[in-house]
């Protein structure tokens, strides 16, 4: 267990350590810089004198010497939402897996001006390279449209130029979630869509409507959502006073919170009379009455691809473009049942 220097005393430099432990300053320096060329016992023995007198590298001497800072910032949008705030949690561990420090820049919205004013505050902080969540057209078109000068990755940033992306495929999850209810016996599937200006909503719509096409069957017109429960409760009441309604396909889980509220209301049983999957599987969607068929998106893996692209730019790997798509997940639950 660490101490660390008492009270009054001065903190602990790496000479301290080297002597702590018997070893030179260069040695001290290689364990830190986790370089191979060091014995394990020699390692060892390092890692304890650290440990014993609580010593803690000094970052800006060592951004000086490497030129790096070891930082990397982030430019999110609205993270009360659960997308975007599992997108940047998924980065921020990533990161510190990798072993980088995070810095991150919330926007109202995300615009041209408003990204480039989040990309010069995170450059005043030097740091290496800038992952930037981009679920919105604008937020894509500010990125394809920036004269970026530092190594910047997009997630769900559909094609942002010549910024590279991460993505979770929506148009796969639009499909996964129709063709199990087409599977089902439905002879068609409603849809409750989020916002059109969202990539993520866009991309839901389109593997929808071609999982209808390819079984042969006529896409109703989607009812409009804003990702909330309210919206959801309202296109479920509307959903509720149309007697050929039996399969809803919700963009979202907290949008299908509210057509399953509206739906009880209106005394149609799910998913006896109609069968209902959303999008997201949020923790609370196994937890719904009933629990919710959704699709899952691997947050995880985004903000660890994200990241991966980001640093092998940053040690120099390929410079082109990449875009890496991430799979999505069925997840079967109690919502849907056959007819």
């Amino acid at each position: 267990m660490a101490v660390g220097p008492s009270l009054g005393r001065r903190l602990p430099v790496m000479a301290d350590v080297a002597k702590e432990a018997g070893v030179s300053h260069q040695t001290v320096s290689r364990v830190l810089n986790d370089h191979p060329n060091v014995r394990s016992e020699t390692r060892t023995r390092v890692l304890e004198a650290i440990d014993k007198l609580g010593y803690r590298r000094n970052l800006v001497a060592r951004a000086l010497v490497t030129k790096r800072s070891r930082t990397l910032g982030v430019v999110s949008f609205d993270t009360t939402l659960y997308g975007p705030a599992s997108t940047v949690y998924g980065i921020e561990q990533a990161a510190r897996s990798a072993g980088y420090f995070v810095s991150i820049v919330s926007l109202k919205s995300i615009d041209k001006s408003g990204v480039r004013d989040a990309l010069d505050y995170l450059a005043d902080q030097a740091v290496d390279g800038v992952v930037v969540v981009a679920p919105q057209r604008s937020a894509a078109q500010a990125l394809a449209d920036l004269p970026l000068g530092i190594p910047t990755v997009a997630v769900e940033g559909g094609h942002a130029g010549d910024v590279s992306v991460v993505c979770v495929d929506q148009i796969a999850g639009g499909r996964l979630a129709t063709e199990h209810l087409l599977s089902l016996g439905h002879e068609t599937v409603w849809h409750v869509r989020g916002p059109s200006d969202w990539l993520e909503a866009e991309g839901r719509v389109a593997g929808w409507r071609a999982a209808l096409e390819q079984a042969g069957r006529q896409a109703p017109q989607p009812l409009a959502g804003d990702w909330s429960p309210r919206s959801g409760y309202e296109a479920g009441r509307s959903l509720a006073r149309m007697k050929n309604v039996t399969a809803v396909f919700v963009a979202n889980d907290q949008m299908a919170l509210g057509v399953l509220r509206a739906f009880t209301e209106q005394g149609v049983r799910v998913p006896d009379q109609v069968s209902v999957v959303g999008f997201d599987d949020i923790p609370e969607s196994a937890y719904f009455s009933p629990p919710l068929t959704t699709i899952r998106q691997d947050f995880d893996a985004v903000g660890r691809h994200s990241i991966e692209v980001l640093v092998r730019q940053l040690e120099g790997g390929p410079e082109e473009r990449q875009r890496l798509v991430v799979p999505p997940t069925f997840v079967l639950r109690a919502s849907t049942l056959r007819v």
